[in-house]
């Protein structure tokens, strides 16, 4: 029998015509039409037909596709008002890739995956009647922020929110490890736990005892920091989630510990298979002593973590992270064991790592904890690089035996989208929208298989607001990336964002009466975080213009907000982080985070089948978009530099360089950035080199 070839479908090849076959751009209005094609003769074909909105949720409820319970907590008038106001703005993805990852990836469908249940405004309303929990006013306010796209919640509080068998409304966890068998076996244990449900999962290993250090009295039977990574490896390899998608996991370690070569080695490319770290992504913390002494061109001492925590009865993950002030102490206690490295051959291996394999990840400790509120340190971060928390190791004792348990932490995200918040003139209402969800999904989440990270999500309820389409917008204002304009830009607007943050988490504890863990003892409860805050006006005539119609909080507002926050405390023990928005910033038709695009159209292959995806505004302004690998590296950084100031927590920033670029090269963007106050670096990708994307912060 002679066998049939696929017939490729209309939209496919629509969009196959946005460039030719050169890779050139050729026209951009067919990826419109595809987006229409594909919703005409796919998504209406597919979606499963009801006479009426009660017919559906009836439908939904009764096959246990929804819960029922959040939407008893509305008349049935105020559920049809929550979709009247979705489907009245008619909205429409303007490129085929939105809609394609929407109802790929997003809409509830059948169990033979045969029908779509859901439209895009039907996934929206549910989600504010849900995150709003029988507030009728507070789900008006947040179907309008979602349809007219000035925010998205996290793709799985997107994804899984009000149905009856769902998946965590967070993705993202940090867990730190303690020195025991019985640490190391329950942090194992709690990353495959985690990762079985979705979850991206990042382990500090710097407690650690090193290679050769003692165990009960006997030296040199440790194996190190490198066999329990490679544990990690494998179980994030197993774990999966049913074969869908890889798990994902990073491993931190302090660039004091001994082991760090060891564990830098497992990334390089002809690494022995015994130590090859092949799924697990590599992060370094680096606090400023090391720094100095590269400088310096001074020798460097690393130390084993059980001879310090010997010495001192103190975890080495405490004490590496102050290094300013335990280094010459470890290096003068002849009880500590020690050895010498050279730093500035150890920043060339960091260098020469990166622009191999794209790892280690960095994160600067000191800049992190100079800009820390909160009087516990924060010690390393997670898989995106943009989370940075306190935590408290845990230690786990025998059966029996009551265990000790400290704080870990699980990431609630949400991010707006930053033309649209400036072109609707809601800044203030899209982060009080994004606030509420974000502290809804705080509220219903309990994480009790993972002690430690149930409990600081208890006392901090902590959150994170991040940003997408900041490139698009630029562009589309003619706006060079890296211009004073720019800065200009970017230093006015998170300033606000700042501001709303804080307020609306003043407002909620005002409200409940509840302040995060250990509040009393933050800079936030002292006054001293607002020192140096206050207004921040447009200087440049072109940001004026975009800010001429939109109020700006004055220095009164910040002085009536620093005594409000004085007396009533923060609800959030953090409030803001910019993650790489990957796959929901098609959804958004946003250009991801605060950095510069990598492609003017990008390639994706799904199936057999390459999708493209313009960026925004191409059709109008393609000559103001200027490439990541071809832009003034010192430029990107100034501009994450200049909204750090701003952010509590981090900003996932990925260095883009070309194949070119020296060792010493990279090691000064790493100086630079650490002397601009960035706080961690994601990865670094050199062009022709690709990184599988990681998805669990993909907000």
């Amino acid at each position: 029998m002679e066998q049939r070839k696929a017939v490729i479908p209309e939209w496919i090849l629509l969009n196959n015509q946005v460039i030719d076959e050169n890779g050139q751009i050729k026209d951009i209005e067919k990826d419109k039409e595809a987006a229409r094609s594909y919703f005409l003769n796919e998504v209406n074909r597919r979606t499963q037909f009801f006479h009426s909105l009660e017919e559906k949720l009836d439908y939904l409820i009764e096959n246990e596709y929804y819960e029922k319970s959040f939407l008893e907590k509305y008349t049935m008038e105020q559920i049809r008002t929550i979709y009247d106001i979705a489907y009245a703005a008619k909205f429409r993805f303007p490129t085929y890739m939105g809609a394609f990852k929407f109802y790929n990836d997003y809409a509830l469908k059948s169990r033979d995956n045969k029908n779509f249940l859901e439209r895009y405004e039907d996934r929206l309303a549910i989600n504010a009647l849900y995150h709003a929990n029988g507030d009728f006013e507070k789900a008006k306010q947040l179907i309008r922020s979602l349809i007219n796209q000035d925010f998205t919640p996290a793709t799985p509080t997107l994804l899984n929110t009000g149905k009856k068998h769902r998946g965590e409304f967070v993705s993202c966890f940090l867990l730190e490890a303690g020195d025991s068998l019985n640490d190391i076996a329950r942090v194992s244990e709690f990353s495959m736990q985690l990762s079985k449900v979705g979850g991206g999962v990042s382990i500090n290993l710097t407690n650690l005892r090193a290679k050769g250090e003692a165990i009960k009295g006997i030296p040199n039977v440790s194996k190190g920091v490198v066999g329990v990574a490679k544990l990690l490896d494998n179980n994030f390899r197993y774990a999966d989630q049913m074969g869908q998608r890889t798990g994902a996991g990073a491993a931190y370690l302090n660039v004091f510990h001994a082991d760090i070569e060891d564990f830098l080695s497992t990334k390089k490319l002809n690494a022995d298979d015994d130590i090859r770290i092949k799924t697990l992504s590599l992060g370094v913390v680096i606090p400023d002593k090391f720094i100095e002494l590269a400088r310096e061109n001074k020798d460097m001492y690393v130390f084993y973590p059980h001879t310090v925590y010997q010495a001192y009865g103190i975890d080495f993950a405490d004490i590496s992270i102050d290094m300013n002030k335990w280094y010459d102490i470890l290096v003068e206690n002849p009880k500590v064991r020690k050895r010498k490295v050279n730093p500035r051959k150890l920043l060339d291996m960091i260098a020469s790592l990166q622009g191999e394999s794209g790892y280690p990840y960095i994160m600067f400790s000191d800049n992190v904890n100079r800009a820390n509120p909160l009087d516990m340190p924060v010690k390393f971060s997670n898989l995106c690089t943009e989370i940075l928390q306190p935590t408290v190791t845990s230690h786990y004792a025998n059966y029996g035996e009551e265990d000790d348990i400290g704080m870990d932490i699980s990431c609630n995200l949400a991010s707006g989208h930053m033309g649209n918040m400036i072109k609707h003139n809601t800044i203030k209402e899209t982060v009080f929208a994004a606030m509420d969800v974000m502290n809804s999904v705080s509220l219903n989440t309990d994480i009790k298989h993972v002690p430690a990270v149930a409990k600081a999500n208890r006392l901090n309820r902590s959150v994170g607001f991040g940003i997408m389409g900041h490139h698009g917008f630029l562009a589309e204002n003619y706006i060079l990336y890296g211009s004073e304009e720019n800065l200009d830009l970017i230093d006015v607007f998170f300033n606000m964002v700042n501001f709303y943050s804080l307020e609306h988490s003043m407002l909620k504890a005002k409200e409940t009466g509840e302040k995060f863990y250990r509040f009393e003892h933050s800079k936030y409860a002292d006054g001293s975080y607002f020192d140096g805050r206050g207004q921040i006006l447009p200087k440049t005539d072109k940001v004026k213009e975009i800010f001429k119609d939109i109020y700006i909080p004055t220095d009164e507002d910040w002085k009536k907000l620093k005594e409000d926050v004085m007396t009533y405390g923060l609800y959030n023990s953090h409030r803001l982080a910019i993650a790489p928005n990957g796959s929901i910033g098609y959804v958004m038709s946003a250009t991801p985070s605060l950095t510069p695009i990598k492609q003017l159209v990008e390639e994706r292959t799904y199936g057999n089948s390459k999708t493209y995806y313009p960026m925004p505004a191409l059709d109008k302004a393609a000559f103001m978009y200027e490439t990541a690998y071809r832009m003034d590296v010192y430029k990107v950084i100034d501009v994450i530099a200049t909204a750090q100031k701003h952010v509590d927590q981090g900003i996932s920033f990925e260095l883009c360089i070309t194949s070119d670029v020296t060792t010493r090269e990279l090691v000064k963007y790493y100086l630079y950035a650490h002397y601009q106050g960035i706080k961690t670096l994601y990865y670094t990708r050199t062009q022709k080199l690709k990184i599988e994307e990681c998805e669990s912060c993909a907000v």
